[in-house]
């Protein structure tokens, strides 16, 4: 592995350090993603339930990081709807679940605001590969900055990646810097490398201190996202698995 233990344990530990660090004042939530992606840990106060989400995060097929930005998105303002270009037609890219009722009066779309102007929510966004299915990420990313969310993204693992085994297939995974970069780029956020698992855990001590200046108390939402394998978003978003990846 490219990542000792493995990129799901240093994913996991790392978070459970980031979300120890947050104030209680702050809710987070849990978004994991794989060929989808779905909430799997409303926003909460509750220390113990977020981590029991972390601690359920497993590998999955495929990496749909688009989706997990919109769900992020819609955990953070439930009454908006989210859509952007994606060559599938699938409604779970539109950052809803497969059995989520269609709503035909949904609003129109926000007056767009200055890119990291909002200072309730942000989605840090863990990932370890590159796009696979589902929306395009930039075109979610858009959609973020248009809210004023900055994504604050994490790529794990390196360029040649490894090969990731689940129940009945293998996968290679590779890090995706650049589209990390662009990102976190159009949100105003930041993007940080971590190579290593002590160089995870200085990357979420380095936001959390980024996060106390530029926001007091917020609702975090955190894509954590491991490799088109998991993934997992934080409502502060931890994607990495749960994002594959925080929201």
């Amino acid at each position: 592995t490219d990542v000792e233990p493995t990129r799901l344990a240093a994913s996991q530990a790392a978070a459970r350090a980031f979300i120890a660090e947050q104030p209680r004042t702050t809710r987070i939530g849990v978004v994991t993603f794989g060929g989808g992606a779905s909430l799997v840990q409303p926003p909460t106060h509750n220390r113990e339930e977020i981590l029991a989400a972390i601690d359920r995060f497993e590998l999955q097929r495929g990496t749909a990081v688009g989706n997990g930005i919109l769900v992020a998105l819609k955990t953070i303002f439930p009454d908006q709807e989210f859509e952007v270009t994606s060559q599938a037609t699938r409604r779970a890219q539109r950052g809803a679940p497969l059995d989520a009722p269609r709503r035909d009066g949904a609003t129109a779309p926000p007056k767009p605001v200055a890119p990291g102007s909002y200072a309730s929510a942000v989605i840090i966004l863990l990932s370890d590969g590159q796009t696979t299915t589902g929306p395009d990420p930039i075109e979610a990313a858009r959609l973020a900055a248009e809210r004023g969310v900055r994504i604050y993204a994490v790529g794990i693992g390196t360029p040649n990646g490894e090969i990731l085994v689940g129940d009945g297939w293998s996968m290679r995974v590779r890090l995706d810097e650049e589209s990390l970069k662009s990102i976190a780029q159009t949100t105003h956020g930041q993007y940080f490398y971590a190579g290593t698992a002590t160089e995870l855990k200085t990357v979420y001590e380095t936001m959390t201190s980024k996060m106390v200046l530029e926001t007091r108390e917020s609702e975090i939402t955190a894509l954590f996202s491991a490799a088109a394998a998991i993934a997992a978003v934080l409502a502060a978003l931890l994607s990495m698995a749960w994002f594959n990846r925080i929201f």
